[in-house]
């Protein structure tokens, strides 16, 4: 059984723009999945990135335009400047950590809801309501967005520390435990057509 781990931060619109894809594969290909959250900022630093407040503009506008074309191809409904990003995106990572360490809901559309709250709902991940609703709409207690503080906040950074391991730079970043690895979700046909080898 092939498996995958999954490093994004939940503030990345192109981990949002890769939807359920990734679950989907998995579910083909008997595949497991590990979600990382992870500190974009931190990865950044540590491997030669640049946040989007500090790139040149025109990067930007182009980064802009490639938003547009793949939420149209993908027709993922999606606002292009929303009001709360970005945010501390650390609170729900945490909740993210916890519901994976409790189990019992849906944690792929736990990750997929509170990134459609930023990029569709025009909500602030960071206040505690909006973690807990995302929580319950995917069968987890609300409550580990407060009991998972503490989980939280030993796995976020040790997260980190394994992405710049395994050689992460970007969000989304596929690991496969061959040690391929794919980055962005326009690369996720890659990675379907790398798991079909591995059948």
């Amino acid at each position: 059984m092939s498996h995958i781990d999954y490093y994004f931060t939940v503030l990345s619109p192109w981990a949002f723009l890769a939807g359920a894809r990734l679950e989907e594969m998995a579910a083909k290909h008997g595949a497991t999945i590990t979600y990382k959250p992870i500190d974009i900022g931190q990865l950044f630093a540590r491997t030669g990135g640049t946040l989007p407040k500090d790139r040149h503009p025109s990067r930007m506008e182009y980064r802009m335009q490639e938003l547009k074309r793949w939420s149209r191809v993908l027709g993922v409904e999606m606002n292009f400047n929303p009001a709360h990003w970005p945010t501390n995106g650390a609170p729900a990572s945490y909740a993210i950590i916890a519901a994976q360490k409790e189990g019992g809901g849906d944690l792929g559309a736990l990750v997929q809801g509170i990134m459609r709250a930023i990029w569709v709902e025009e909500k602030d991940i960071a206040q505690d309501q909006v973690v807990q609703d995302c929580l319950s709409a995917a069968g987890f207690s609300p409550s580990l967005a407060m009991s998972g503080l503490l989980v939280g906040a030993e796995v976020y950074p040790a997260n980190l520390e394994d992405a710049v391991n395994a050689g992460v730079f970007g969000s989304p970043f596929y690991v496969c435990d061959d040690g391929e690895k794919f980055w962005g979700q326009d690369r996720l046909d890659l990675l379907d057509a790398h798991l079909a080898t591995k059948g």
